[in-house]
């Protein structure tokens, strides 16, 4: 079947047939991490919708919205080859009213770790998934475990406020040498990467730990040692449901998470570890 480019309502309407939706929620650039996303979409449902929009609303004043990559014909080959149904590439103009006044609050949880530097980012991505939400009116949604707070704040949002959506998360990609897959790793020169890869290391180190210090500090050691070109906003081990600081009694699974800045380039990464104080 001929993959559909839907650019409004109207246009999902039309392209919406019987059996199970899963949506696959983008911003375009799409690389082998979004390809996973709809691979997983594709294995449980009978049409994949795949949304392209640069959302603004999740930008700062001072970020990349301008110059965010904008490959929309390189994104429907990718969709094309994985079996997409439909893709939803609306202008701004369509997800948001001149006037719009209303917009979804992430509440504490978005203004912590990630949140904590970058105000409104997480009030801005609510925002647009709740609207894709209501527009395609999937069964289901993929997101990727990357962007972890992201994924935690959705299933709240889809907790608290009812939504028949099931919200399913993916592994996160990584290249061959470690560095998890984002569109904006294209904006890394060859020496940026290297710096970068402290980021992959520093988790991995602090995954071989036991107890919340000791996760802290292996994780900590590899990043002072990457040298001044890596710039850290944050190295936080959190509870995955609530993104809360574990203190160092926490017991079971706790995310650990990074962000940094590399030349101009800002990465986020993290990974999952199991605590056992006692031990």
């Amino acid at each position: 079947m001929e993959l559909i480019v839907a650019r409004h309502r109207d246009d999902l309407v039309k392209a919406r047939r019987g059996g199970e939706v899963a949506l696959v929620p983008t911003m375009g650039a799409l690389h082998e991490g979004h390809r996973s996303l709809i691979r997983q979409a594709r294995a449980r449902a009978d049409q994949v919708v795949v949304s392209i929009f640069v959302n603004p609303l999740q930008f700062g004043p001072n970020e990349d919205f301008s110059r965010y990559p904008r490959t929309f014909d390189a994104d429907l080959d990718v969709c094309r080859a994985e079996g997409v149904d439909v893709v939803f590439h609306p202008d701004a103009e369509v997800m948001y009213a001149p006037d719009r006044q209303v917009s979804v609050s992430a509440g504490h949880m978005g203004t912590v770790v990630e949140g904590a530097c970058r105000p409104g980012h997480f009030d801005g991505v609510l925002t647009v998934v709740l609207k894709l939400f209501n527009l395609v009116q999937p069964d289901l949604a993929v997101f990727g475990q990357k962007d972890a707070q992201q994924l935690a704040l959705i299933r709240r949002m889809v907790a608290d406020l009812d939504l028949p959506i099931e919200i399913l998360g993916a592994p996160t990609v990584r290249e061959p040498d470690g560095l998890a897959l984002s569109s904006r790793n294209r904006y890394l020169s060859d020496d940026d990467r290297q710096v970068a890869l402290a980021l992959s290391r520093a988790l991995r180190a602090g995954a071989a730990e036991l107890t919340p210090a000791g996760v802290r500090a292996a994780a900590r050691a590899v990043l002072d040692a990457a040298g001044p070109r890596l710039e850290i906003d944050y190295l936080a081990l959190v509870d995955p449901a609530t993104f809360a600081d574990v203190d160092e009694t926490y017991e079971g699974t706790a995310v650990l998470a990074v962000a940094a800045k590399v030349g101009t380039t800002r990465l986020i990464d993290n990974v999952t570890v199991t605590l056992s104080p006692a031990s």
